[in-house]
């Protein structure tokens, strides 16, 4: 009688625990990058398409489209980019961004400037991608 209730509170106890909701683990926190598709618009203006998966917020997206910037500033041998806009959306846990950049040998001028090799370091240490 005994096993026969021990095995009885044991089936109800996994029964209500798979109708629990289970904890979120370290690993639904950590970003997946998806890729950077970079369009040169004129000169030196330049769009970052980014997508990824498992971002707290847009403004996830936007340092990704950042880090893409700041890299590729520096490939064409440039110092420092003027961020233009950023639009972020986000369809059934994909994150997409689209951002425009104007790069520059020179500081730009404006208020939202990066030097881009500061910027590299930055996303290098957070571990961003960049392009």
């Amino acid at each position: 009688m005994r096993t026969v209730v021990a095995f009885a509170l044991a089936s109800a106890a996994m029964t209500l625990s798979a109708c629990e909701p289970q904890a979120p683990l370290a690993s639904d926190f950590i970003p997946e990058y998806k890729g950077v598709e970079t369009a040169l618009l004129d000169g030196d203006l330049v769009q970052f398409n980014v997508a990824m998966t498992k971002a707290q917020s847009g403004q996830d997206v936007a340092d990704y489209a950042e880090c893409a910037a700041a890299q590729y500033t520096l490939i064409r041998g440039y110092g420092f980019a003027r961020h233009v806009r950023t639009n972020v959306a986000q369809e059934a846990g994909l994150w997409r961004g689209d951002a425009v950049y104007t790069i520059s040998p020179s500081l730009p001028r404006g208020i939202k400037t990066i030097d881009a090799e500061v910027t590299v370091a930055h996303c290098v240490e957070k571990g961003i991608p960049r392009v």
